[in-house]
């Protein structure tokens, strides 16, 4: 496309009485000298995905990436060649009404500076230099899943070893851990108190603003599709989570089970469940699971976990026999006193969790 008729698509699509986006009425003029600017926008739209744009000739070429930019060169992400977009969206946040192209919330998730290693029709190179990201990339064309090259199917791969040299990846095949039956534990201050919900423990995996709930071996995501809103609150956080999906009838929680597609959803208006999360596994690269409950915690609270399916219970400080009676009041079995040193044993049963019932 000529210089000149660069924003040609961008204005196409968006009416600027209808839309805070800035909308320049011509094309801009190739500057001078070439700025290097970056800027990674979290969009909010019909998906959440984040927007990476890099300053050439005048425009910011931008791409489309679903989960964002890979922190490990071991996994490559998926990105969409879009339209290019005028400089000024560099700095633009804002809520595109809904209805419009693009319509949803978008904030600056990142910006900087970037270097050119490598510039063609179908390959880029850059180092970026910003706040939260940084490091060498490559953009690269692919062909649609038809076989065709459609200009638009690209893949992102960082090609630098993780930023942090203790990086992870989030594990995929963590196991909940257990309470064993007990008796109420001394009320000496080392143990924290937490209601029995009697509901399926799942462990929530959440990369990219995209959740998988995994019920023991089973990925059981699609039969609770209300639970996928966690993922677009958390936005770029990388997690794992560990809780259990409760409804107020047991019988109607047993009714969402192995259901998925469109029945999972009718379901999920009629038979609302609510995923409560009580631990953090693994946060940002780093496991957690050897960190004490407490820390644990702190971890989890700091998330602000709040939505419309998913929220964080409280947990209480005794004495265990006031939680245990006010529990059964409420109509649960018991609570679970947890030892607040104890780290977190994927899998195990262990007697630093203790289920007590009255």
């Amino acid at each position: 496309m000529p210089d000149h008729e660069r924003l040609a698509a961008y204005r196409a699509k968006r009416d600027p009485a209808r839309t805070p986006e800035p909308v320049p009425a011509t094309d801009p003029d190739v500057p001078a000298v070439e700025g290097r600017t970056f800027v990674v926008q979290e969009h909010h739209a019909r998906a959440l995905h984040w927007d990476v744009r890099l300053e050439r000739d005048g425009v910011l070429v931008s791409w489309a990436v679903p989960k964002g930019l890979p922190p490990d060169p071991k996994v490559n992400h998926l990105a969409v060649h879009t339209e290019d977009h005028p400089l000024e969206y560099a700095t633009f946040e804002g809520e595109i009404g809904a209805g419009e192209y693009g319509g949803g919330r978008v904030t600056v998730w990142d910006h900087g500076t970037y270097e050119e290693l490598k510039w063609t029709d179908r390959e880029v190179q850059v180092v970026l230099h910003g706040e939260r990201v940084q490091g060498r990339y490559v953009l690269f064309a692919t062909r649609s899943k038809g076989g065709a090259d459609d200009g638009r199917s690209w893949m992102v791969h960082r090609m630098d070893p993780p930023t942090d040299p203790e990086w992870t990846p989030l594990p995929t095949d963590l196991l909940p851990m257990l309470a064993r039956r007990g008796d109420l534990p001394p009320d000496d201050g080392g143990w924290a108190f937490e209601m029995a919900w009697g509901g399926v423990r799942a462990i929530a995996l959440v990369d990219g603003g995209r959740v998988r709930l995994r019920s023991g071996d089973e990925d059981v995501s699609g039969s609770y599709p209300e639970i996928a809103g966690l993922g677009e609150q958390l936005g770029s956080t990388v997690v794992a989570l560990d809780g259990e999906l409760v409804a107020l009838d047991r019988e109607r929680l047993a009714e969402r089970e192995a259901v998925t597609g469109s029945a999972a959803r009718r379901l999920a208006r009629t038979h609302p469940v609510t995923y409560l999360v009580y631990d953090v596994l693994h946060l940002e690269g780093r496991p957690t699971v050897e960190r004490a409950y407490d820390d644990r915690r702190a971890l989890l609270d700091g998330l602000e976990l709040s939505g419309t399916a998913w929220r964080v219970p409280p947990t209480f400080d005794g004495p265990g026999a006031a939680v245990l009676a006010a529990a059964v009041a409420n109509g649960f079995e018991g609570i679970v006193a947890k030892r607040r040193s104890s780290p977190y044993r994927p899998g195990v049963r262990s007697a630093d969790w203790r289920s007590v019932r009255a």
